[in-house]
């Protein structure tokens, strides 16, 4: 395949199935990142089946499959900006149910935004930047592997294994979460009394195998960092407030977790926070360099000058047109929730510039470390923070709509983050494989659209199955934007934690500063720390479980071996499966309002174990092979 090849793109097949697997994929990472409060890259589960569907047909090429590839991968980052902050609107009170049309809206324009925004950035991060966006290059490598092997069976062997491990990790969930035959979680306690004071520790692990697969996908280090904050939390804070306090406590997993959800996970917001800012600092000199050269590409191209179809993008001029539209509903909602036409307007600014700023920090950031390690979680809490304390002093205290104003903003801008960080990966793996930028563009925005109108009724579901922010489903970013925008406005935030966490974030950044000094290959990146530091500890044990056993299954081997590809499709299937039944079994839930609806065969512990350690020789053995 050479990149001089044209080939049909955007075609009706390509189109339909883009926009189906958009919203699937959106449906089950938001089921994922309300359990996990963690997302995972689904391009090349994407691109996997799209290549086992499109062979079906008389004819089909390697573009096509980009295409769908590239729109349904939209889908999934969307669900990452919706799930991280639009349930705190219900959480907090001021929506009582979840407004399909609402949220439409919201992450709709979130989404086309980040997609515009990173228009203008492509050929500065992609080309001359010669950024690695590991994603991007790993799909175009899955996709050429099964475009040589297709006359062979090649592709039909991923989409067999893909669809294999999605069935386990579905039946896993429906007898756990359908049928309860064990916890979710084996979890414990214990404790030291010194002088009279109670100190506690907690631990535990989920045995979910889709947070295992998380581990596996995102790699050694990053599971080894998000462990780490959990430890920060979990057997060094929580100890040392358990006795400083002096509270006479249980020793029991309930009281560790009222310490940690009551105060200590606010250390993670202050981490958080200086994560973004640092993010910032440090692609000030890279944005201004990617926005000088995409103006003068801009005026090469005005200039009459040839431009060759694989670097066309959508013109600039309509970039821009299509922004000045996109303000004018985000305005309107604005208004809406503070009735003020002023505020308004100063909240439509403040919206376009840190969309903006943070979408290109996504954008720059995804071919750093990939869209599945993308922070954008980080810029989103700075986001909430800076606009809850800039209506506070508009507003004053005790303003919900004033919190509700933060998060719909942090609603738009973590959308446009997520979608920008997918997009550029998407353009990357286009330009290895020669396709046109503007066709991908167009798709990205049609997927995301397509996922904006589903995501409103995945949420509802949900809720009504699981209740959204509950033990089940406790949404652990939207939680913490939540207690963030709540705790600024009712002047409750416990700041003592926020700045602790903030001076543990500076001492992780110097840590990470260090590290690249010597030349080291394991860096500290301050916000997958930081995650782990908010995150139950039994969502960070499983994740770095997974982190491991993809460092032991490719000791000694490149990353881009056969089989790391063949682990990432288990691991994929895993989360898929299991998201998609934790979808279905609350479907039934849903429609009779029944919360008993599925039948109990009683608890049986030790299958829970079994099942999870089973899944875990599987795939090391499956990654393994030859």
């Amino acid at each position: 395949m050479t990149r001089q090849a044209v080939l049909p793109e955007i075609t009706i097949k390509a189109l339909f199935l883009g926009v189906i697997l958009s919203v699937i994929l959106a449906s089950a990472n938001a089921y994922l990142g309300l359990f996990a409060g963690m997302t995972v890259s689904a391009s090349i589960p994407a691109a996997v089946i799209s290549m086992g569907i499109l062979k079906l047909f008389k004819r089909s090429n390697i573009l096509e499959n980009n295409i769908v590839q590239t729109a349904a991968s939209a889908g999934e980052s969307l669900a990452a900006g919706v799930i991280f902050t639009i349930p705190a609107l219900v959480l907090m009170g001021y929506w009582t149910n979840f407004d399909y049309l609402q949220i439409a809206r919201i992450s709709g324009i979130g989404g086309i935004i980040g997609v515009l925004f990173t228009i203008p950035l492509r050929r500065a991060l992609i080309i001359e930047a010669k950024l690695q966006y590991p994603e991007g290059v790993a799909t175009a490598e899955v996709l050429r592997t099964g475009d040589r092997a297709s006359e062979k069976g090649g592709a039909n062997e991923g989409m067999k294994l893909l669809s294999l491990t999605a069935v386990a990790g579905g039946l896993m969930k429906l007898m756990q979460q359908g049928f309860q035959l064990w916890h979710s979680a084996v979890e414990g306690a214990t404790g030291l009394v010194i002088k009279g004071k109670h100190i506690i520790f907690g631990f535990g692990s989920d045995l979910s195998p889709a947070l295992m697969a998380v581990g596996f996908i995102v790699g050694r280090n990053i599971a080894i960092l998000v462990f780490s904050g959990g430890l920060i939390s979990w057997l060094f804070a929580i100890p040392i407030y358990s006795y400083v306090s002096g509270e006479q406590v249980e020793f029991t997993m309930d009281a560790a977790s009222a310490i940690w959800n009551d105060k200590i996970r606010y250390l993670g917001v202050g981490a958080m926070v200086v994560g973004g800012i640092w993010s910032i600092i440090n692609l000030i000199n890279p944005l201004i360099a990617g926005v000088k050269s995409s103006l003068a590409a801009y005026q090469s191209a005005k200039s009459g000058k040839a431009v060759e179809r694989t670097e066309m993008d959508i013109p600039i001029k309509w970039v821009g047109i299509a922004l000045l539209f996109s303000i004018i509903p985000v305005f309107l909602l604005y208004i809406e929730v503070l009735h003020s036409v002023s505020i308004a307007i100063l909240l439509s600014v403040v919206m376009l510039i840190f969309g903006f700023l943070f979408s290109a920090v996504a954008g720059y950031m995804a071919g750093l470390v990939g869209s599945s390690n993308n922070p954008i979680s980080g810029v989103t809490i700075a986001t909430i923070l800076f606009t809850s304390l800039l209506l506070l002093a508009i507003k004053g205290t005790g303003s919900v709509e004033g919190a509700a104003g933060a998060i719909i903003i942090g609603a738009v801008v973590c959308s446009a983050a997520a979608i920008a960080g997918d997009n550029m990966q998407d353009l990357k793996a286009g330009y290895i494989l020669g396709a046109t930028p503007w066709k991908q563009q167009v798709m990205q925005i049609l997927g995301t659209v397509s996922a904006a109108l589903a995501l409103g009724l995945t949420l509802d579901i949900l809720h009504t199955a699981y209740v959204i922010g509950s033990a089940t489903l406790p949404a652990p970013q939207a939680t913490l934007m939540r207690s963030v925008a709540d705790g600024v406005f009712n002047g409750n935030l416990p700041w003592n934690f926020v700045i602790i966490g903030a001076v543990i974030g500076i001492g992780i950044i110097l840590a990470d500063q260090y590290q690249k000094m010597r030349g080291s290959s394991f860096r500290i990146p301050i916000l997958a720390v930081a995650v782990g530091i908010y995150l139950p500890i039994t969502l960070s044990t499983p994740i770095f479980i997974g982190g491991m056993l993809n460092h032991f299954v490719n000791r000694g081997k490149s990353i881009d071996s056969k089989e790391d590809s063949r682990g990432l499709l288990f691991a994929s299937g895993l989360i898929t499966g299991e998201a998609l039944m934790g979808i279905l079994v609350a479907i039934p839930i849903f429609l009779t309002a029944n919360k008993d609806w599925w039948p109990h065969f009683g608890t049986f512990g030790f299958l829970g174990a079994l099942f999870f350690a089973g899944i875990l020789v599987w795939l090391y053995q499956t990654a393994k092979e030859k």
